[in-house]
């Protein structure tokens, strides 16, 4: 092997006396890196737009959120309260009510999704950072905060005393309805902030203190949906699940963040998987040039393979020399081509060179998974090729001369 790695080497040093072959050759390197630079380019790209798309989710999202597991609600008992105060954990958590509305103002309406929330949720998530214009709500009124699709489709101000926000639920119950003004629990409401996350939540949620939803809903004092948790840092996220689902057993299923936004988490990924191998074909034609490089060297090399061959060398030893000619020539342009994405996908991020609107630059993220997963694809495609390229040297081709 030691012998074949030297002449392999003398190989790659040594320029073809033909110029075609050189030519083929140079097409072969720059297959291979500009496979790996676009493969790991495009893989950033995901990588960051993925980021960029979560990043909004997450500052809405709790660290974990215990939903309840049968119908709408379930009761948190004052022992349970107690307990959930008493775990370590757990840095704040609050309750939440969560149920389908009518909003209307005037002559406009709409569907929304009421939540409920208590004092303890500002702690829990970041909502104060989401506000658009106005400011938060107050806990023991009937203020509301909506999203910005929903003020600007039903043209709501804030602090607009002249323009009441209605919500309505339809009454929990069975039968037929008599009357359509006694279907509905109504409330009368103010829009006192406009929050902006995503187009999805701007579109859909209104936030409330906890009590108008209770009594729009007639739930019971300790009646809730579900519980937000924010926990304390460097905590054990497997630990705190199971401690929280002992204080709150069976009636509840505890969820993380990507649990949460799990469809979201599937389009990604599912996205990614198709564009990698996509360019993973793409790359494998670039790379299979690397083939037509080999072969073509071998054909020039008959001459020389014949010596070797009279001189003791076996066929296996003589494939050797251009296998590791090929996995050279991977290795080398792939590394090559990581330098390239490498440097590309600094400057995007750096200097914004590719814009998606005038003010926002294309998010690019650099993951080491991608370097690994880029160096393997490419690698492994390459020295495939190179395998492939040196089987085609066999006895009867070094002997006929």
């Amino acid at each position: 092997m030691s012998f074949s790695l030297h002449i392999a080497k003398r190989y790659l040093r040594s320029k073809s006396t033909n110029n075609a072959i050189n030519f083929i050759t140079y097409i072969a390197i720059i297959g291979v890196i500009l496979g790996s630079a676009s493969l790991f380019i495009v893989l950033s790209g995901f990588a960051g737009l993925k980021e960029f798309t979560l990043q909004f989710s997450s500052e809405v999202d709790p660290d974990l959120k215990a939903e309840t597991a049968i119908g709408k609600s379930f009761i948190l008992t004052d022992a349970e309260t107690n307990n959930l105060n008493n775990l370590e954990d757990i840095a704040y958590y609050s309750k939440i009510i969560e149920e389908r509305i009518v909003i209307a103002s005037e002559d406009k309406n709409t569907l929304a999704i009421l939540k409920g929330v208590d004092k303890n949720f500002q702690n829990v998530v970041a909502i104060d950072s989401t506000l658009d214009h106005g400011s938060w709500l107050e806990q023991k009124s009937n203020q509301l905060v909506v999203g910005w699709g929903i003020s600007n489709s039903l043209s709501l101000g804030v602090l607009n005393f002249i323009k009441p926000i209605n919500i309505s639920v339809p009454k929990p119950g069975k039968g037929q309805i008599t009357s359509i003004k006694n279907a509905f629990n109504n409330v009368k409401a103010i829009s006192v902030g406009v929050f902006y996350i995503n187009e999805e939540l701007n579109d859909s949620y209104v936030y409330a203190p906890i009590d108008l939803a209770k009594n729009l809903l007639n739930y019971k004092a300790n009646q809730i949906s579900s519980i937000e948790f924010k926990l304390k840092n460097d905590v054990d996220e497997t630990q705190a699940i199971a401690n929280i689902q002992a204080v709150l057993g069976n009636k509840v299923i505890l969820k993380n963040r990507a649990q949460l936004n799990d469809a979201l988490y599937k389009m990604l990924n599912t996205e990614n998987l198709a564009v990698y191998l996509l360019l993973t074909l793409v790359s494998a034609l670039l790379i299979f040039n690397v083939i037509g490089s080999i072969i073509m060297m071998i054909l020039e090399k008959k001459q020389s393979l014949n010596t070797l061959f009279n001189l003791g060398f076996s066929i296996k030893n003589i494939r050797n020399i251009f296998f590791i000619q090929g996995s050279v020539i991977t290795v080398i342009g792939c590394l090559t081509g990581l330098f390239l994405g490498l440097l590309i996908v600094a400057l995007q991020k750096m200097f914004g060179i590719v814009p998606i609107t005038p003010t926002l630059a294309y998010p690019m993220s650099i993951k080491l998974e991608n370097l690994i997963l880029v160096f393997l694809t490419i690698s492994v495609l390459g020295i495939f090729s190179s395998k492939i390229a040196s089987v085609r040297i066999t006895k009867s081709l070094v002997q006929n001369i």
